[in-house]
């Protein structure tokens, strides 16, 4: 197992990210998933599951080749957004100041999405709270239809849309998702909706950006570097069995993306294709097979055993479907465990684990991330 000397995130050299709100960020990560990759020497990094790609924006400023892939449309105008970007952060402010400026008008978001202030109360007329105050979702719509509009490339329809989104996660009344929303406005849902130019950076490197199932990409890539944060079954029995929470849980921001007014159900009014029986993930499936393995253990070894890259660091959760046990035999079945590097929410402070065994004999403390670095 390599030695490394013990990490201070506040003295670590971190390039700065953009992004919105999200229950899956690894932004408190990003330090030590740097820490494990740099003495490796790769030139080229597999993110393959980016989500808000905050690690890809990462990696793409350390001078890594970034290979990036979700299967959210919405994870994928981030991407294209900060990894395809081949122009000067200035060039796209007048495209903002045109977006901004444009009137407000009433539409298919603020009809679903849009709420009067009422003394406070988010709860409207017909018994539903709402994610935004209909001052925004008026501009929202409005800006919207003339995203659609205009002649933009994909990088720059990328760039005003990944725009759209960040104004728009400034002023939401959620707690960082759309599967609920607050019953009393939040300050911020106060605000206007104003639109700023994203933090972009030109790359020299090609990055790629991908919206595919993973095992569907697995065969088409190559890198010297997997960095693999599949999304988590959790471990808590009551949760039905295939409840997905990326999903439903951003249902919004793929409906801003593909803005095709999709048919919606229950209090949050949430895409149909977001339901729990329609967007089911077999890393999210606490259920076990007739062998008596979980679905997402087995799922989660597949996925380190096919992907073509010399090193992965792979992120898990104390709180996700595996049991320490089950994921440590999987670990030791894939390649030679490298280094374990485990973050404690609670007291926020990173602790190095030296030997294998050292993080299964102490894995029942809730809120702890694992970094497993693997040598294939």
């Amino acid at each position: 197992m390599r030695a490394s000397s013990s990490i201070d995130s506040r003295s670590f050299d971190v390039p700065s990210t953009e992004g919105i709100k999200y229950a899956g960020s690894k932004l408190r990560l990003i330090p030590y998933i740097l820490h494990l990759a740099e003495p490796l020497g790769a030139k080229s990094v597999l993110d393959a599951f980016a989500g808000t790609t905050r690690v890809s924006q990462a990696f793409a400023k350390r001078g890594y080749k970034v290979i990036c892939n979700d299967i959210a449309v919405w994870s994928e105008v981030f991407g294209t957004c900060y990894l395809l970007n081949k122009k000067r952060p200035e060039e796209y402010q007048p495209l903002i100041e045109h977006l901004n400026s444009l009137p407000p008008t009433d539409g298919w978001f603020t009809k679903h999405y849009g709420g009067e202030p009422n003394n406070g109360c988010s709860i409207q007329r017909d018994g539903l709270k709402k994610p935004w105050q209909i001052h925004n979702t008026r501009k929202l719509d409005s800006i919207r239809q003339e995203i659609e509009n205009l002649p933009l490339s994909q990088v720059e329809k990328a760039v005003a849309l990944t725009s759209l989104i960040l104004a728009l996660d400034q002023v939401d009344n959620t707690l960082g998702h759309f599967a609920s929303y607050l019953k009393n406005w939040s300050s911020r849902s106060y605000h206007p909706l104003v639109l700023k130019v994203p933090k972009l950076f030109i790359s020299s490197e090609k990055h790629e950006v991908h919206r595919k199932d993973i095992f569907d990409l697995l065969p088409q890539v190559s890198t010297d570097l997997a960095y693999l944060d599949p999304p988590y079954g959790s471990n808590n029995k009551k949760m039905p069995p295939s409840r997905v929470r990326y999903a439903s849980y951003y249902h919004l921001w793929t409906t801003i993306c593909l803005y095709d007014n999709p048919p919606l159900f229950g209090k949050a009014m949430r895409r149909k294709d977001s339901s729990d029986k329609s967007s089911a993930s077999l890393f999210e499936e606490f259920r076990k097979n007739e062998k008596g393995r979980f679905i997402a253990v087995e799922t989660i070894e597949r996925l380190v055993k096919e992907v073509n890259a010399r090193w992965v660091i792979l992120s898990y959760s104390s709180g996700g479907r595996a049991t320490a046990e089950e994921l440590n035999e999987v670990l030791k079945g894939s390649g030679t465990l490298l280094d374990v590097l485990e973050l404690r929410y609670r007291k926020n402070v990173m602790a190095e684990m030296r030997w294998t065994n050292e993080w299964v004999n102490d894995s029942e403390e809730p809120n702890r991330e694992f970094l497993f670095l693997i040598e294939k």
